[in-house]
C-alpha cells in the first residue's frame, strides 16, 4: 500500500463539542422508517427493476409495516413514472402510507414530479442539492450563496405546484453530501430552506443529513447530528433524517448513535442495497432494535419471504454472514459453541420465564421465521455435543451424556476422512451404521424369559463365530440374566456400567431405544444401542450392539 504520510489522506475534522449528550442516551423507540429501496436501491443495480419487480418489492414493503415509502424519480425516466402512476391508477397506495419521490430543483423535473403525483393523497417530495466543498469547488463551481439560491429556488417551485395538488404535501430537503460539509453552511441551508417553506406544526420539515460518503468514524456523525440538532431553526418543527451509506462498513453504528444524537427517522434498504458498499441495512437496524426490547413499527417474522422477494426483484444475492438473515447466522460448527446452543437451548425449554438466554444466540431464530434444524452444522471442528443435538432434536435418539464423546469421535472420524461438512441424513447414517447395522461377530438371535424366586430366568440364543448357540442363567433382572448367560460360552469378559432408555416417535407408533455401557477386562468402555417395539428386546440388542463394537475382530 502507497505511504499515506505523503499528504494524499488526511484526518477527518472532529467537531468542537465538548458537551455532547449523545453518549449518556439510550435508543428508546423506533423512529421513523422510509425505505428508498425502489429509489436509492434500484438506482444501483447492475438492471434496474421493472415495473413488475417494482410493484412486487412495494407490496412486500408494505407487507413489512412501512408507512413511508421513497418510491422513485419519476422525473427522471418513464419507468419511474408509469410506476408512480400505476400505484395511484390502481388505488394501491393505503390511506396510511405516504409516498415519497425524489427530485433536483429544476422547474421542469419538479412539474413532472407533481404530473406523477396528481391524485396521492399524501406525499414528500424530496428536494436535493450537493451542498460538500468537493463538490462546490470541482462539480459545480459555485459559491455558498449560489448553492444556498439553488435551494430555495426548488423550495418555491415545490410551493408553486403544491398550491394546484389536490393532497397534503410534505417537504423533504437534504444537503446532500451533508458529511463533506461545513456544520455552519448545513445549518445555514437547512434553515433558509424551512424558513422558505414556512415551517409549523402543520408544516413540518424532514431535514436528511446524509453520509452520501461515509468518511468517519461513527462517533463523529452523532456529534454532527448532535450539533445540527442544536443548530436547526424550530427543532420542534424538524423531522431530522439520516441516511448513511456503508463506505467505511459502519453504516448500522452511525445510524444507531445518529439516534442517539436526536435523530428522528432512518431512511434505508432492506439488505443494505445501494450505492457502492450500499445503503445502510433497515432490517439490521429494526432487528437490533427488537433484541433490546423496542416495538419496531416493522414485521420482520418471515425473514426467508424477505429474502426470496428482495433477491428475485433485484437479482443480488444475500451472503451467508449477512446479519440476522444470512443462511449460516444462526449456524454453530464449533464443537463448544454447539454445547453451549445445545445446553442453552434445553435450559430455555425448561425454565418458564420468557426472557431468551441461548449463549451465541441474540435472537431466538424463530421469531424471524427460522427453525433450529439448521443451528447445529457437522464439520471437522465439531464437537460431541453437536451430532448428539442432531441426533436428539431431528431423529429423536436422547443419547446418554457418557455417550456423547463416543459419537463424536465416531463422525469427526468421517468428517477428517471426507473433508467436507456432514448432513444430517449423514450423521444419522453413521449413527445407525455404527450401532444398529455394524459387522457382527456376534448376533442375537432370540430369547425367553420367565421370574422365579424374584429373579429371572432367561434362554439365551445366539449365533457366535457361526455357531448357534443356546444357554441359560438367572440374574436380578433380564439384562442381568442376559449376560450370564452370555458368558458361559463367549470369551471376552465385561461388566455393564450402565443403562438408559426412551421412546421414540409418536406414541401410537414408539419405538424404544435403549443404551448400555460395558467395560472391558482392559477398563475399555464402549456403548452399544437397541431399538425394538419391545423394550427388553432392545435392551439385549443394545447389548449386543456394545459386544459387537468392544470385541471387533
Amino acid at each position: 500500500m502507497a505511504n499515506t504520510q505523503n499528504g494524499k489522506y488526511r484526518p477527518y475534522p472532529q467537531v468542537d463539542l465538548p458537551d455532547r449528550q449523545w453518549p449518556s442516551n439510550v435508543i428508546e423507540k423506533a423512529p421513523i422508517w422510509c425505505s428508498v429501496d425502489l429509489r436509492d436501491g434500484n438506482q444501483a443495480l447492475i438492471t434496474p427493476m421493472n415495473l413488475e419487480q417494482k410493484l412486487e418489492l412495494f407490496n412486500l414493503l408494505l407487507r413489512l409495516g412501512f408507512k413511508t415509502i421513497e418510491v422513485g424519480f419519476p422525473s427522471a425516466s418513464q419507468v419511474e413514472f408509469d410506476f408512480l402512476r400505476k400505484l395511484v391508477d390502481d388505488k394501491l397506495i393505503p390511506d396510511d402510507v405516504t409516498v415519497q419521490v425524489l427530485v433536483q430543483a429544476r422547474e421542469h423535473l419538479i412539474k413532472r414530479s407533481f404530473e406523477a403525483l396528481e391524485g396521492v393523497k399524501s406525499a414528500i417530495v424530496h428536494l436535493y442539492n450537493s451542498t460538500s466543498v468537493a463538490q462546490r469547488k470541482i462539480v459545480f463551481k459555485k459559491e455558498r450563496q449560489e448553492i444556498i439560491d439553488l435551494a430555495l429556488e426548488g423550495v418555491d417551485l415545490v410551493k408553486k405546484y403544491e398550491a394546484t395538488h389536490d393532497g397534503k404535501i410534505a417537504l423533504e430537503y437534504s444537503p446532500e453530501s451533508f458529511t463533506g460539509t461545513e456544520l455552519e453552511f448545513a445549518a445555514e441551508i437547512c434553515n433558509a430552506v424551512t424558513a422558505r417553506w414556512g415551517i409549523s406544526a402543520e408544516r413540518k420539515v424532514v431535514i436528511n443529513l446524509p453520509a452520501t460518503v461515509e468518511m468517519a468514524t461513527p462517533n463523529v456523525y452523532a456529534d454532527q447530528i448532535e450539533w445540527m440538532s442544536r443548530h436547526l431553526d424550530n427543532r420542534e418543527h424538524v423531522l431530522i433524517s439520516t441516511h448513511t451509506h456503508n463506505d467505511r462498513g459502519t453504516s448500522v453504528a452511525a445510524t444507531e448513535l445518529a439516534l442517539l444524537a436526536g435523530a428522528d427517522r432512518v431512511e434505508g434498504t432492506l439488505l443494505s442495497n445501494g450505492e457502492r458498499t450500499g445503503n445502510v441495512d433497515i432490517i439490521t437496524l429494526a432487528l437490533n432494535m427488537y433484541t433490546q426490547g423496542l416495538d419496531t413499527g416493522l414485521d420482520f417474522s418471515d425473514i426467508n419471504t424477505v429474502l426470496d422477494v428482495v433477491e428475485r426483484c433485484t437479482d443480488m444475492k444475500t451472503h451467508e454472514r449477512h446479519p440476522y438473515v444470512g443462511e449460516l447466522v444462526y449456524t454453530a460448527f464449533s464443537g463448544s459453541h454447539q454445547d453451549a446452543i445445545n445446553k442453552g437451548l434445553a435450559y430455555q425449554r425448561a425454565k418458564e420465564e420468557p426472557f431468551w438466554e441461548v449463549p451465541y444466540l441474540p435472537i431466538d431464530p424463530e421469531d424471524v421465521g427460522r427453525s433450529y434444524e439448521s443451528i447445529i452444522r457437522i464439520n471437522s471442528q465439531s464437537g460431541k455435543g453437536g451430532v448428539a443435538y442432531i441426533l436428539e432434536d431431528s431423529f429423536g435418539y436422547q443419547l446418554p451424556k457418557a455417550m456423547h464423546p463416543e459419537i463424536g469421535k465416531i463422525v469427526q472420524e468421517v468428517t477428517d476422512k471426507e473433508a467436507r461438512e456432514l448432513s444430517n441424513d449423514d450423521i444419522l447414517a453413521i449413527f445407525e451404521k455404527s450401532y444398529f447395522k455394524q459387522d457382527e461377530h456376534i448376533s442375537f438371535i432370540s430369547r425367553s424369559a420367565s421370574t422365579r424366586d424374584n429373579a429371572v430366568w432367561c434362554e439365551l440364543k445366539y449365533r457366535y463365530n457361526g455357531k448357534e448357540i443356546v444357554a441359560e442363567s438367572e440374574g436380578n433382572g433380564p439384562i442381568d440374566a442376559c449376560r450370564k448367560a452370555l458368558l458361559k460360552d463367549y470369551p471376552n469378559s465385561f461388566t455393564i456400567n450402565s443403562y438408559s432408555e426412551h421412546s421414540c416417535g409418536e406414541k401410537s407408533t414408539a419405538t424404544a431405544v435403549a443404551y448400555i455401557e460395558i467395560e472391558t477386562d482392559k477398563g475399555e468402555r464402549f456403548f452399544g444401542a437397541g431399538k425394538d417395539s419391545d423394550i427388553t428386546l432392545a435392551s439385549i440388542k443394545a447389548l449386543f450392539s456394545a459386544i459387537n463394537r468392544a470385541f471387533k475382530s
